[in-house]
């Protein structure tokens, strides 16, 4: 049964932006040493910041904004075929263990100046 579902849209020239203006600062707040590794190491970081960024907001949605929540408490790594998963740490834990979510789905892309993310979390019915 689907219990959640987020979507949401970064510009990756705003994203870009924020980077250049806060540099590592916004990069520790927002995103885990694990994923600063994985999009430093790609040709545009920024458009793969924007598209974690956006994965990050619409996992939120679909968990329903838990209270206490931080960018951090939401990773997204790449699975060695590059398929992207969420971690889910501190309030976001909290909040898919409250809702008995028991699988995740995310998909990420961009084109153009736009990154977008979907989320669908799955659980058992009440």
């Amino acid at each position: 049964m689907i219990l959640g579902v987020g979507l949401d849209l970064v510009p990756i020239s705003r994203m870009a932006t924020l980077l250049a203006r806060h540099g590592v600062r916004a990069e520790r707040r927002l995103f885990s040493e694990r994923e600063r590794a994985d999009c430093a190491g790609r040709g545009l970081p920024a458009q793969h910041y924007a598209a974690r960024f956006a994965a990050k907001e619409a996992a939120a949605k679909a968990l329903g904004v838990p209270a206490g929540l931080r960018w951090l408490d939401i990773e997204v790594h790449s699975l060695p075929g590059g398929a992207p998963v969420l971690v889910f740490s501190g309030a976001a834990h909290a909040a898919a263990a409250r809702r008995a979510v028991t699988a995740q789905h995310v998909s990420l892309t961009h084109a153009g100046d736009m990154a977008a993310a979907v989320v669908v979390l799955e659980g058992l019915p009440a």
